[in-house]
C-alpha cells in the first residue's frame, strides 16, 4: 500500500492566459502526463498519484502537493502542464528519500526551485 501521495489539481488552468488546451484544463494534461510516466517509474508501488478537484492555488497553475505520514507536506505551483511531469517525479523521488519531507531548494529540479506555495508540518503525534 503506497505511503506517499502526489496530489494533482485537475482544475488548474492551462496557463495564466489560457484556460484550456485541446478542450481540457492544464491540470488534466499534467495528470495524464504523470500517470503515463508513472507506468515506467521505479517508485510506482510507493506512490499514489491522486487527482483532486482544487488545491486553491488558482492564480499559480498548475499545482501539485507531495505528502506522506510524518513528513512535511510540500505544495508547488507555476508548473507548466506539458513540461513538468519528469521534474515532478524526480522531486517525488527526492521527497521519498528524505526523512522529514524537506528537500533543499538547491537540490530540487530546476522547475521546482521556485513556485513553492506551502510547507505544511506533519500532524503531531498524539
Amino acid at each position: 500500500m503506497p505511503q506517499h501521495v502526489l496530489f494533482v489539481c485537475k482544475s488548474c488552468t492551462f496557463s495564466s492566459t489560457q484556460r484550456e488546451y485541446m478542450g481540457q484544463r492544464g491540470g488534466y494534461h499534467l495528470l495524464q502526463s504523470l500517470l503515463h510516466q508513472q507506468q515506467q517509474w521505479t517508485l510506482q508501488p510507493e506512490y499514489k498519484i491522486e487527482a483532486v478537484e482544487c488545491l486553491s492555488g488558482c492564480n499559480r497553475a498548475c499545482v501539485i502537493a507531495l505528502t506522506a505520514p510524518n513528513k512535511t507536506t510540500l505544495m508547488f505551483g507555476d508548473l507548466p502542464a506539458l513540461q513538468s511531469a519528469s521534474a515532478i517525479l524526480q522531486m517525488a523521488k527526492q521527497y521519498h528519500a528524505s526523512t522529514d519531507g524537506i528537500v533543499p531548494r538547491q537540490e530540487r529540479p530546476e522547475i521546482l526551485k521556485k513556485g513553492i506555495l506551502a510547507r505544511i508540518p506533519p500532524l503531531p503525534s498524539c
